[in-house]
């Protein structure tokens, strides 16, 4: 584990989406963070600092799709967030945020 004070804190993270668009089908969400994975979705699910969309729609993380990525720096993380949703689209997932 990362003492206090580490700059390869951030972490990207992915929400499984119940029925984002009304259609039935299923999404996800990619965010970055500087806490927890579990912090952050529970601060979506609470509405503080929220993604509309996770606040609705957000069902529970998905670890496999980011545990193996994380702890990581802030820039790394950024990328990182942005590489991780495309990666979703280009195998054919809705995919919210991940900007």
């Amino acid at each position: 584990m990362n003492s206090i004070g580490s700059k390869d804190h951030h972490s990207v993270y992915v929400v499984y989406l119940r029925d984002p668009e009304g259609d039935g089908k299923a999404g996800y969400y990619v965010g970055m963070t500087g806490l927890s994975p579990e912090r952050r979705f529970e601060n979506h699910k609470k509405g503080i600092k929220s993604a509309r969309i996770v606040t609705r729609c957000g069902e529970r993380l998905v670890p496999r799709l980011y545990a193996h990525l994380n702890p990581m720096p802030f820039d790394k993380a950024k990328q990182m967030e942005v590489m991780l949703a495309e990666s979703l689209r280009k195998r054919g997932y809705l995919v919210f945020g991940g900007h």
